[in-house]
């Protein structure tokens, strides 16, 4: 059975067909996020610390880690992407205890994060395109790492699902020639947005299936890429994410953490209440308000996609006796709760997430 196994220093995490869905998380990517991409050019770390304590809290087993941060001072890739990545790399592993996904377009980036990165991270990415597997796979070898491989090559992404298999297919036999195994060959078949593509979901749904019984190997995928450009993106993801594990996908890169609501939508909020007639008790906190309206949390917490993923764990016996799902679904301690030990002493060191 195909196994691919990632580690950190202390932890480990198994992508495989009879194995927990992996969630890789994806918030530490300053790509469409200008306010990050500015605090990383500043050498202003905080929202990076934030993101990787939030999303292992949340559920995700491994954190994907990209610095592709495109400097004012300096719009060349190849000499700022580096030391950033290795800066980003060793401060997160540092926090958390999961495995890390190491994402660049930068070969030099790559190496700078595997050169830093404890245990054995899973590298993003390599495509068909000639000159991308000349320069990824030797990296991939000298590490022994397991490598995300995107369906497209020199031609661009098809939207024929054979020929994305078929890249696939290329990129699994190259692989091979340098003596890496079949299950260390993560792919991402791209999925497209439904929005544009109606068969978008048909489409991967059978890609996955093929590359499970043909090629024999896990597969991951943009998870947000299904709903881009519709309303109620979380409503198409939470359906998408348990029927792609049903045709046997095995991981995806995705936000597993639901924002917290923020003071301008909870003052709109409670003007449209206060205008309906609606008497509030003066001392109701925010979070009681959110959770009373359905507006969600004032904090950082598993988004209902996690929900899904967790349901559909528990629905193909990869939660046996449903552990986990009761786990997640537990009342979360409230400020003051937290857990005691022996003759009620409570603290400690601070561990990582």
């Amino acid at each position: 059975m195909t196994r691919t196994v990632l580690e950190s220093k202390t932890k480990t995490a198994v992508l495989g067909f009879d194995e927990p869905f992996c969630v890789i998380g994806e918030r530490i990517n300053p790509t469409g996020r200008k306010k990050l991409a500015a605090e990383l050019e500043a050498g202003d770390f905080s929202t990076v610390e934030k993101d990787a304590v939030a999303q292992v809290l949340a559920g995700a087993s491994v954190l994907d880690i990209n610095a592709g941060v495109v400097y004012n001072s300096n719009p060349n890739p190849n000499e700022t992407e580096p030391p950033l990545m290795t800066k980003i790399v060793e401060l997160v592993q540092g926090l958390v205890d999961v495995p890390l996904c190491i994402d660049s377009s930068v070969p030099g980036a790559l190496e700078a994060g595997l050169a830093v990165c404890e245990g054995r991270p899973l590298l993003n990415s390599v495509t068909g395109e000639e000159e991308r597997l000349e320069q990824i796979l030797p990296l991939v070898k000298k590490y022994n790492v397991p490598v995300v491989a995107i369906s497209n090559d020199d031609t661009g992404i098809s939207e024929d699902p054979d020929v994305r298999f078929e890249v696939a297919k290329k990129i699994v036999q190259r692989a091979a020639d340098f003596g890496i195994p079949a299950h260390d060959i993560v792919v991402d078949p791209l999925v497209m947005p439904v929005g544009a593509m109606g068969t978008a979901g048909l489409q991967v749904f059978a890609l996955v299936r093929r590359l499970r019984e043909e090629l024999g190997v896990n597969t991951t995928c943009g998870a947000s890429n299904i709903s881009f450009g519709l309303p109620n993106r979380h409503g198409i993801n939470n359906a998408f994410l348990p029927m792609a594990m049903g045709a046997g996908m095995t991981s995806a890169i995705m936000n597993p953490v639901a924002l917290p609501v923020t003071q301008k939508v909870i003052a709109e909020k409670k003007e449209l209440v206060a205008a309906s007639g609606i008497v509030l008790p003066e001392d109701m906190d925010d979070e009681t308000f959110v959770t009373l309206f359905g507006l969600g949390s004032t904090k950082p917490r598993a988004g209902k996609e996690m929900e899904a993923i967790r349901a559909a764990n528990f629905l193909t016996n990869n939660d046996p006796h449903g552990g986990e799902w009761i786990k997640f679904n537990k009342a979360p301690l409230k400020e003051g709760e937290e857990s005691r030990g022996r003759g009620g002493r409570s603290g400690g060191r601070r561990r990582r997430a």
